[in-house]
């Protein structure tokens, strides 16, 4: 039990239980002397002594612990964080001997040891670097090639989950819904039309060829199932009158082939690296989710421990009401900008259909989520998604003595936001989901290597901002049977 306490916290019960047990023999002396005292005369001051002594003993070790507190604990937490961050985090910079100044030799043997470390790893990576920069040249060259190759194609995993399209692929998606790696093709494809030829292929065990409708029903689609072999997968591949549509703007092909190799689990139980996240952030009228309204909502994607090149969500949002001078002075956006765009409860359906199947991550949660959350019922969709906060993870990995505020965060991990991003919705989730990735690896270290294991502990910390997820009715973690 104790071991699942923070170090601090620790310290502070010792000295609790050494100032409780002093009392406790004053007290006991007190009592004994009680039981001799002869007249009220002599038990008056015998009692004042006691007391006066118990207070000053409880006084005498709240500062001694005060003193402990600010130069072995934290120091010790800080320290630890720092090689943290230096040893899963991918931060570079040395470690500060003057945050562990008390400590003797500690911080300088810390900092010797990870210099030491980094030059090892250093001149490693300088020599896998030189291996791997031809190979790492001509991967590019084919992914370019690839993707501008006219043939629209995906690749599809044995339970028809996205794991590659290419660059006209990913326009002939984006007709119906934003293309997104794992998302399963039946969010774009009818269902029943896809397994049936799907079906086919197998029994055949060659490609075949169907029509399939869009899930909008706006059109159908010649296809092409060709097998991957074994229980891998399959490619699908559009037709050529589809083929033919051009990208505007230079896309990479985008795939994760692991995405193959992905066991059905609760998502629960998925190890944090396994997991799909979807990190998103918002611009607003104003302060109060009550009564104020989202003009903008921005959001990245992270598969498999990465950042996903090309998938975002970028939206204005027409609030209904002037945008006060005062906000936008903070996000730039004006009344002129929104005008014409979207209602919050298009963009809102748009935005979970993007999320869906996946971990929602944002920087200070429940108020972002609180916008979203007044306007579910009307936009006709319900935020049941698993939530992680990285005002809260935060927390967990460099304990509450220190900022977690985005700006604060973003240092600490040597994550740079350019100013021009900065308060915009997809600027600041993209800033949120480069610490995401960070800290992912230095969670895993620590133990927390499954999303429940993750939720136990930013539960913790509940004092600094509420978890937005649901307990069952044994206090454990989020319980939602989905796979994803």
């Amino acid at each position: 039990m104790l071991t699942q306490l923070s170090l601090r916290l620790r310290i502070f019960l010792f000295f609790g239980l050494l100032a409780f047990g002093a009392i406790a023999v004053i007290l006991g002396g007190l009592w004994l002397g009680y039981q001799r005292a002869a007249t009220a005369a002599l038990l008056d001051p015998f009692v004042f002594v006691g007391l006066l002594s118990s207070f000053a003993i409880l006084g005498l070790c709240a500062g001694i612990w005060l003193l402990f507190d600010e130069h072995v604990a934290r120091p010790i937490e800080t320290l630890a964080s720092d090689m943290r961050l230096r040893a899963h985090g991918g931060v570079s910079r040395d470690i500060d001997p003057e945050t562990a100044r008390y400590l003797g030799d500690l911080a300088p043997a810390a900092a010797g040891l990870a210099g030491q470390l980094g030059e090892a790893t250093l001149h490693t990576a300088h020599s896998i670097a030189e291996e791997t920069s031809r190979l790492e040249a001509q991967k590019q060259h084919l992914t370019a090639l690839l993707s501008e190759i006219p043939m629209a194609t995906v690749m599809a995993g044995p339970d028809h989950r996205i794991v590659l399209y290419d660059a006209q692929a990913a326009l002939v998606l984006a007709q119906i819904a934003h293309p997104r790696l794992n998302a399963c093709l039946h969010e774009y494809l009818d269902r029943k039309t896809l397994e049936a030829a799907h079906g086919k292929m197998l029994r055949c065990g060659k490609e075949v060829r169907a029509l399939v409708p869009g899930c909008d029903g706006a059109q159908s689609y010649q296809l092409i199932l060709k097998p991957l072999g074994g229980n891998d997968g399959y490619i699908l591949i559009f037709d050529a009158a589809t083929a033919e549509i051009a990208p505007e703007d230079p896309r990479p092909l985008v795939y994760d082939f692991d995405l193959l190799d992905q066991p059905l689990q609760k998502i629960q139980d998925r190890p944090l690296q396994d997991l799909c996240f979807t990190v998103f952030d918002t611009e607003t009228t104003g302060l109060l989710p009550h009564k104020d309204e989202i003009v903008q909502i921005g959001a990245r994607r992270v598969v498999k421990g990465r950042l996903v090149m090309g998938e975002c969500f970028d939206t204005l949002v027409d609030p209904e009401r002037p945008i006060p001078a005062g906000a936008t002075r903070v996000h730039g956006i004006t009344n002129e900008r929104v005008r014409g765009a979207q209602k919050i409860n298009q963009v809102a359906a748009a935005f979970h259909h993007f999320a869906s199947d996946t971990v929602i991550v944002a920087h200070n949660a429940p108020f972002d989520m609180a916008f979203l959350r007044r306007h579910a019922n009307a936009s006709g969709i319900d935020w049941d998604h698993p939530i992680l906060d990285t005002v809260l993870l935060s927390a967990v990995l460099f304990g509450t003595s220190v900022p977690h505020t985005l700006d604060a965060l973003c240092e600490r991990l040597d994550i740079s936001i350019p100013s021009t991003l900065r308060h915009t919705a997809l600027g600041d989730a993209q800033a949120t989901a480069e610490a995401l990735v960070k800290m992912i690896p230095m969670l895993q270290a620590r133990g927390f290597d499954s999303l429940g294991a993750v939720l136990a502990q930013t539960r913790r910390h509940g004092r600094l901002l509420e978890d937005l997820n649901p307990v069952d009715n044994h206090g454990g973690t989020w319980q939602a049977g989905k796979t994803t």
